[in-house]
């Protein structure tokens, strides 16, 4: 008779039937853990945009190449308000959601339709047409410079003020934001809406059979995750004080995929815990070499070959056998 771990039961058994409960509470003593809370806040906001790509790529088996045009079009709406016309944070900051729902509904109503490898190719020359013309208005996004003066220094609610320059406050702030974002897409895939995803991904043409709108679905699920990775970016650019045009590169998408699948597609911790490992074997491995990328490339091809279904993917399934 085989019997589980102790230790690691119960919290297996927690993420996997209250996840986002589970990630919120892991999330919030993750910088009391951790020692360098720049990274810490890094891995967030980079786990929430992986969050928001997980709803195409795992929850309806969409591989899209584009969603970098989401995530540095929310920091660029955000970022533009906030430097060049002195807008609140807070107005700011729905801009640029909002603005990366249109970009993502705009990108659907062209890519939607078309399947496979090619959905992914028609979002990658998408996502280049949108860097190329944020690339060019160089009075509104800086150009190559980048955007500058993105500066959220304090933050007043009432009597409470919060100084973002200090690390931890910061973080928790940030936070505040993605346990929302959080607690929608638990909501979201737990609902019969969530049920439809799942049904696309395992068989469209069964879904279509039943009178399910496939495009329409898609579509609506695109747009969500748009705005998800919209508010990632914005929150970035709060963060760092500056939006680069490296935000809208298709590197961005291939980060944020590799973040996906090293975590495990279609799980709902698994795009945190992918971020944490990308960014801190980025942070750890650009220490000690400048050819980085090609030892994170190697590392990344041998934790898949090992861990197929992503790491916390695989850990799922050994935990329900």
């Amino acid at each position: 008779m085989k019997t589980k771990n102790t230790f690691q039961s119960p919290v297996l058994a927690l993420l996997a039937k209250q996840p986002a409960l589970a990630v919120m509470a892991l999330l919030a003593v993750f910088p009391l853990i951790f020692p360098f809370h720049s990274l810490a806040i890094n891995i967030l906001l980079f786990g929430l945009f992986a969050a928001g790509y997980n709803l195409t790529f795992g929850y309806t088996g969409k591989l899209s190449f584009g969603h970098a045009a989401f995530f540095g079009g929310g920091a660029y709406g955000c970022g533009i308000l906030i430097s060049q016309y002195a807008i609140a944070w807070p107005l700011a900051l729905c801009f640029g959601v909002v603005l990366a729902g249109l970009l993502a509904l705009l990108m659907g109503l062209l890519a939607m339709r078309t399947r496979g490898i090619y959905f992914a190719m028609v979002t990658l020359a998408l996502a280049q047409c949108v860097y190329f013309l944020f690339f060019q208005v160089n009075s509104l996004t800086g150009g190559d410079n980048g955007l500058r003066g993105v500066n959220v220094n304090t933050v007043n609610f009432g009597s409470l003020k919060l100084d973002l320059l200090n690390p931890l406050v910061k973080y928790y702030f940030m936070l505040a934001f993605v346990a929302i974002a959080i607690w929608l897409i638990n909501r979201i895939l737990n609902s019969a809406f969530g049920s439809i995803l799942e049904a696309l991904r395992e068989n469209e043409h069964r879904a279509r059979a039943c009178g399910i709108n496939v495009e329409g679905t898609r579509l609506l699920s695109l747009v969500i995750s748009g705005m998800v990775c919209g508010l990632a970016g914005a929150l970035n650019a709060i963060n760092l004080s500056t939006v680069s045009i490296d935000s809208l590169s298709y590197q961005t998408s291939g980060q944020v995929m590799m973040m996906t699948l090293l975590g495990g597609m279609g799980t709902f911790f698994g795009p945190f815990l992918g971020a944490g490992i990308f960014l801190g074997i980025e942070h750890v491995v650009t220490g000690i070499t400048e050819r980085w990328q090609l030892i994170v490339g190697v590392i990344f091809i041998i934790l898949v070959l090992f861990f197929p279904k992503g790491i916390w993917g695989t850990a799922l399934a050994r935990y329900k056998k």
